[in-house]
């Protein structure tokens, strides 16, 4: 008789605010956050913009005119 296979180890991911080990599975709500608390802060600081998205240049291209040509006000 072969032996049975032993359950595969849950995937583990740290929670990005503290660092503690968070299971990847459907046992985990707030994945990758540990918990509510931690997820709700995270949240709070994209909100008061403490994280950012990097910006890779000039927000305005070179070869498009300003919207003020675009859509006149006047």
């Amino acid at each position: 008789m072969p032996a049975p296979t032993p359950a595969p180890t849950p995937t583990q991911v740290p929670c990005p605010h503290c660092g503690r080990p968070v299971e990847w599975s459907a046992a985990s709500p707030f994945r990758p956050f540990c918990s509510k608390r931690c997820k709700l802060i995270d949240l709070g600081d994209w909100l008061a913009e403490n994280h950012r998205i990097p910006d890779s240049g000039d927000p305005l291209d070179a070869d498009q005119p300003p919207a003020e040509e675009i859509w006149p006000t006047h």
